[in-house]
């Protein structure tokens, strides 16, 4: 399971095409947001789906599904990360498990789903417009999804509960998780994705915060803390400390799995 901004794409994703479009360097559109936000005492996330309607209004800009997607094409990502995928996907097989990849945005889904890596991810869950249906443009947040909110969605994922309209199954008691939570791995790469963080690592799965070049200590604390379990340079190439990291952490998994085998061909 992955963070998006600065933990797969090296910036927010707006700042490659959204922002600029809107006619704005992206510190000035982040304060703009972050100046409405402070004036409504409004949700930073909320905010900036409502700035972006607004800006664009302005700027007779449509927001539009199509638009929104488009931006994602231009989105550049850490070293490596092209074909990580289908590496972790080769590697756990050849450890007899199948890797899934989920993606957990505070960005726009719209934005992501245009973008080259969009295939590599089972489910993609992230904030979204409803839009009218007879000029395609953006009308209303569908789903918003903060740093707190981001948890619920590994209750989903591990539930197997992708339809957002179906809260109840996500509390429903169960006596068989579709995944558990210790054959989680979150990726992250700051304060947002703490509750996430600590969600996966105290039931027994894997965090790893990741940084950019020169960056260690903005994820140290999250390390001496105890909120991660690991904490590695965002480099996604081959032979990469986070490559060897994951594979470990795969190789781990393949021997538990083999151990509860052991357990219940025993019981049985």
């Amino acid at each position: 399971m992955y963070d998006f901004d600065k933990t797969l794409a090296t910036h927010d994703m707006q700042e490659f095409g959204l922002i600029p479009a809107l006619g704005y360097t992206p510190s000035e559109f982040w304060a703009l947001t972050e100046d409405f936000c402070i004036k409504n005492d409004c949700d930073r996330i909320l905010g900036f789906m409502y700035v972006i309607l607004e800006e664009a209004k302005k700027k007779n800009i449509k927001i539009t599904r199509e638009f929104l997607e488009k931006q994602g094409k231009v989105i550049k990502y850490y070293d490596g990360l092209s074909n990580w995928f289908s590496r972790i996907n080769e590697y756990a097989k050849s450890k007899g498990l199948i890797a899934e990849h989920y993606l957990i945005t505070s960005g726009n889904k719209e934005i992501v789903m245009g973008s080259q890596i969009s295939k590599e991810f089972k489910n993609i869950f992230g904030c979204e417009y409803i839009y009218d249906p007879k000029t395609d443009e953006a009308v209303w947040p569908k789903t918003m999804i903060n740093y707190t909110q981001k948890t619920q969605y590994i209750f989903r994922i591990s539930k197997g509960v992708s339809k957002i309209v179906d809260d109840n199954k996500v509390n429903e008691h169960v006596s068989h998780r579709r995944i558990d939570y210790r054959n989680m791995i979150y990726l992250g790469d700051g304060l947002t994705d703490v509750p996430c963080m600590i969600l996966v690592k105290n039931n027994g799965g894997n965090s790893i915060a990741v940084y950019k070049k020169g960056q260690k200590e903005k994820v140290y604390n999250l390390l001496n803390d105890g909120r991660v379990n690991y904490i590695c340079k965002a480099d996604y190439t081959l032979n990469s400390e986070l490559d060897k990291v994951t594979k470990l952490i795969i190789d781990s998994l393949a021997i538990n799995a083999a151990l509860d085998y052991k357990i219940e061909k025993d019981k049985n």
